[in-house]
């Protein structure tokens, strides 16, 4: 399948997940949302340790998106399954993290998101499994600023203005 009908399309909801919604407007988060890398970088240390009902802690959702990540770049610049053997669990090991390995989880973010968001903006003949793959990123990436947001209110977007 070739991507270049929809590659740009991707890498826009892409970033607008991880950047937040442009002045025009989104199509996933609420209008003013600064996304999740603003939504991280607000937080301290003691914050992106906080995990509730013995779920993952904020910091080890971090580390988990930016390995998923740094697994897609990986695929799109070497091609391959770099999937294989990948060591997913790693990043549920971290419960706590100090300022420096908090600044360091969120560099590495910002690096991954910002190879993504450009590899998702080239066209490219696809596999469904790869074409699966590159959608399920987003999906991905959203399903983990919701879980971010669900533990901790200061990492919380702004609300929708029509609920209110």
């Amino acid at each position: 399948m070739d991507t270049s009908t929809f590659s740009s399309v991707l890498a826009k909801l892409f970033a607008e997940l991880t950047k937040g919604t442009p002045a025009t407007g989104g199509f996933v988060l609420n209008s003013g949302d600064r996304g999740m890398l603003a939504s991280l970088d607000a937080l301290s240390a003691t914050d992106a340790s906080t995990a509730v009902q013995g779920g993952g802690c904020i910091a080890a959702h971090t580390a988990h998106v930016s390995f998923g990540l740094s697994l897609m770049n990986r695929w799109a610049t070497e091609g391959g399954n770099p999937f294989a053997g990948a060591r997913w669990q790693d990043a549920w090991t971290i419960t706590a993290v100090n300022d420096a390995h908090w600044d360091q989880l969120r560099a590495a973010l910002r690096h991954e998101v910002a190879r993504w968001e450009e590899a998702l903006q080239q066209p490219r003949d696809v596999q469904e499994v790869e074409l699966s793959g590159m959608i399920g990123s987003v999906a991905h990436t959203a399903y983990h600023l919701g879980a971010i947001r669900q533990i901790l209110a200061k990492a919380r977007g702004p609300k929708d203005p029509l609920s209110v």
